[in-house]
């Protein structure tokens, strides 16, 4: 659009300064605050530009605009002036005027209605030549259906005000004028303009959804403080020394040193991040700018790294506050793997902007906050210092960590005075934050349906326990429930404060819980505990002690350990033959310590692709790392680490390097501890049992009677399952002859086809229309002719030259 003085003038900006002046009631107008008020408003348009060089275009624009409205205010006055007159003449005022002035008037409207006659064929006839000659030689006037009109603007894109000069005498414009009839042919010629075709004046329908879509986002004041974030006291200290600038920027200007300006928080689902990240807003009082990274992703080409743009450029003019950008992997992958330019484009604009702060000057008090539960998908770039100078890991807690984020959790219920917490965290190995919230919750409903839901009545006592004597106990009690579930729907009334009183959650509803709420960190496939007790493990004492020490003991007396200046082994393999409760051991050592449990196949990380094998070892270190304190169970690791010759260079050889680099690096896995099993260690890399790495190697070979004993009386639980006979002494099978070479998997065997020989014969005397004596099922028992039974269908799974090779394997060892 072109003003008066025939420079081009921006059209949107032009309707956007009439508003600001509409919007004010004072006459005075402040121009550099109108520039900065529309700069702040119209950030996507005006925000990146030089402040002097805008307030001199809008001072353009305002002089535009009102010289524009003085002209219309002319031209109101003009038409309120010829309307009246007009009217005038249709009440007959005009009879007393000279005959010469008739003449006068009656030649020039003739001469009017001529020339509107022919303008109104031209439009008519768009494409005719008097159109085109028109459209030519008058590029300052405008025809419509009513005429031809003078535009006061310029150019052909103007969108000034245009007055009719012309009216057809047949019209009803000489009869029954209203008094608004200068205000509706105004507003009639305005609509012809703004429907006229104005690339600049009109306002189309693709930037109104553009600026719409350019939302900035909301400050935030969370109030959430360090009080409500539990178990991550050493994160919070980190979070802590790099915040000294956005209060004191003038230690940072001393020293000449640019200030932090981010760090990434990184762990499993549901650690709390997003908590952390608000928690350090709300206690330092800052404001927060929240954002998604999804939000960020457009669909048009160049407005992903405009949003990326306008939101540091609203976090530079917000400080000091801090900027969040949650899960922001989704918007810096690998730009080597990114599979499309948008991607790569939007981690280039995330780059040039965090930088831009570091250039802007030191005293930009603007905080950096990033999230994410998968640090290496992001680009390298992007975690170098300058940018994210810090990367602080909130992994799963263990117990000490999940006692305080209970305490937090349960500030607010109602507990017994006597509760004990640390049970109930010795209870949750494995749960994050969110976990131990969602168990909470669980445990609180638990405590309605114990209290609330009972049915107490005498009438529905007496009603389900007669319906119990006919055999349909189940259903009428689940009616009697469902029946006082309505009742206290539909009641309106508060419930008396008796009944509220007794209201308080207690251990037993939170051990119910437990079996309701799975950690998230099993779902993710992270590491979790196993169920199997030393109640589940025969015999093995030796073993057992061993381990006890060299796993147990550094997790329970860590002070100990440190004060004897003893490190903990780096990893424990256990050897032997092929059932004799190698995987049972590592998974109860895990169970008695609380930690937490990663179980490997060995073959199960081997994969066809070149390098895919090795990240499949890294990542189970990096699970481990995150899951600290952890043991790593890999079986059958001699298919994992077998010995290397020096002339092959296949995949089994790039996955034996790459578990001796994983190992090697002790102070990047504390409390990360490595358990293996093989029954061929002769096989395995010598490199891999150096110490250092698996240093310690127990052999559990071959049960003795007494130790066969043991393992009978848990595989049986003490005689009661399977039911046995008074016949059967577990001693004396035990000590049979050919029991002499069974290990621990054989005995279990053993005692399965007991049970199912004992079956069998329950079977037959059915058959034959036998009952049992008390008519129960669990009065079947296993006597001494069922294990007579089985022993001739089960053998020993170790033959005796295995046995001679073991013996000299174990005896190897003990050298």
């Amino acid at each position: 659009m072109k003003n008066k003085s025939g420079c081009w003038m921006d059209g949107r900006l032009r309707q956007r300064v009439e508003q600001y002046l509409a919007s004010k009631d004072s006459e005075y107008v402040d121009l550099s605050e109108m520039a900065a008020h529309l700069q702040r408003l119209h950030r996507m348009d005006y925000g990146r530009r030089n402040k002097t060089a805008f307030r001199i275009q809008v001072e353009k624009v305002y002089e535009a605009v009102k010289e524009a409205s003085e002209l219309s205010d002319i031209e109101k006055k003009h038409l309120a002036k010829r309307a009246r007159s007009i009217q005038k003449d249709g009440d007959g005022g005009s009879s007393s005027t000279d005959s010469s002035d008739q003449d006068d008037g009656f030649r020039d409207n003739t001469l009017n209605s001529t020339l509107t006659s022919l303008y109104r064929r031209d439009v008519s006839n768009p494409s005719g030549p008097s159109s085109r000659r028109a459209g030519s030689q008058n590029a300052g006037m405008q025809v419509s259906s009513g005429g031809w009109f003078i535009d006061k603007g310029r150019g052909p894109t103007s969108s000034s005000t245009l007055i009719d000069l012309c009216e057809d005498e047949s019209g009803e414009g000489r009869t029954g004028v209203a008094s608004s009839e200068p205000d509706r042919i105004l507003n009639k010629s305005r609509k012809r303009t703004k429907s006229s075709a104005d690339p600049a004046g009109s306002q189309p329908q693709s930037s109104k959804s553009s600026s719409a879509k350019g939302k900035p986002v909301e400050l935030q004041h969370p109030c959430v403080t360090f009080e409500d974030v539990g178990g991550n006291e050493d994160a919070l200290t980190e979070v802590c020394k790099l915040l000294i600038h956005m209060r004191h920027p003038e230690v940072f200007q001393q020293l000449g040193v640019v200030p932090p300006r981010g760090f990434l928080l990184h762990g499993p689902p549901g650690c709390g991040k997003t908590l952390l990240a608000q928690a350090v807003a709300g206690e330092l009082q800052l404001p927060l700018l929240k954002v998604s990274a999804p939000e960020l992703v457009s669909g048009v080409s160049g407005e992903s790294e405009q949003k990326l743009r306008e939101l540091f450029d609203q976090a530079v003019s917000s400080s000091p506050c801090i900027l969040f950008i949650d899960e922001i992997d989704a918007i810096t992958p690998k730009r080597e793997v990114a599979s499309k330019d948008m991607e790569r484009r939007m981690v280039a604009q995330l780059l040039t902007c965090m930088d831009d702060l570091n250039s802007l000057a030191v005293t930009v008090q603007v905080m950096i906050i990033g999230a994410t539960n998968r640090p290496d998908s992001l680009d390298p770039a992007l975690r170098r210092a300058g940018r994210f100078d810090r990367e602080i890991s909130l992994g799963i807690p263990d117990e000490a960590a999940r006692l305080r984020i209970l305490k937090t959790l349960c500030r607010k219920l109602t507990l017994p005075a006597d509760f004990d917490f640390q049970q109930l965290a010795r209870l949750t190995p494995g749960y994050v934050g969110a976990d131990l919230m969602a168990l909470c919750r669980e445990a609180a409903m638990s405590a309605v349906n114990r209290i609330l839901m009972k049915v107490s009545t005498p009438a529905e006592v007496q009603g389900s326990a007669e319906e119990q004597l006919e055999g349909s106990g189940p259903a009428g009690a689940k009616t009697n429930q469902l029946q006082h579930l309505l009742r206290l729907l539909k009641t309106t009334e508060t419930l008396p404060q008796e009944e509220l009183a007794v209201l308080s959650i207690v251990m037993l509803d939170f051990q119910a819980a437990l079996s309701s709420v799975q950690p998230s960190a099993k779902r993710e496939g992270f590491a979790t505990v196993p169920d199997v007790t030393w109640e589940h493990v025969g015999a093995l004492q030796d073993v057992r002690e061993e381990l006890t020490m060299a796993i147990l003991a550094p997790v329970r007396s860590p002070e100990l350990f440190r004060a004897l200046g003893l490190s903990a082994p780096s990893g424990v393999l256990l050897a032997g033959p092929p059932g004799c409760g190698k995987t049972l051991l590592a998974k109860a050592v895990a169970n008695e310590s609380g930690l937490n449990f990663i179980s490997v196949k060995g073959p199960e990380l081997l994969n066809m692709y070149v390098g895919e094998s090795e990240r499949a070892v890294r990542q189970v270190f990096q699970r481990g790392r995150n899951s600290a304190p952890c043991v790593i169970f890999f079986d059958e690791i001699d298919a994992l680490c077998p010995r290397r010759s020096g002339h092959e260079s296949g995949a089994s050889v790039r996955v034996v390097n790459q578990l001796l680099t994983e190992m090697d690096g002790l102070e990047t896995r504390r409390q990360v501890f490595i358990m293996a099993a093989t029954n061929r260690p002769d096989i395995i890399d010598p490199a891999v049992l150096r110490p250092g790495r698996l240093d310690k190697t127990l052999y559990v070979g071959l049960p003795s009677p007494a130790d066969r004993c043991a393992i009978l009386l848990a595989i049986t639980k003490g005689g009661t399952m399977p039911q046995l006979d008074p016949d059967v002494h577990l001693e004396e099978i035990a000590s049979d002859e050919r029991c002499s070479s069974f290990s621990g998997a054989d005995l279990t065997a053993l005692v399965r086809e007991a049970s199912v020989n004992a079956l069998k014969a329950h079977f037959k005397s059915q058959q034959r229309g036998e009952v049992l004596p008390s008519g129960c099922i669990a009065d079947i028992q296993v006597s001494r002719i069922h294990f007579e039974e089985a022993f001739s269908k089960v053998r020993p799974s170790v033959t005796p030259k295995e046995q001679l090779r073991y013996e000299q394997l174990r005896e190897s060892l003990q050298r």
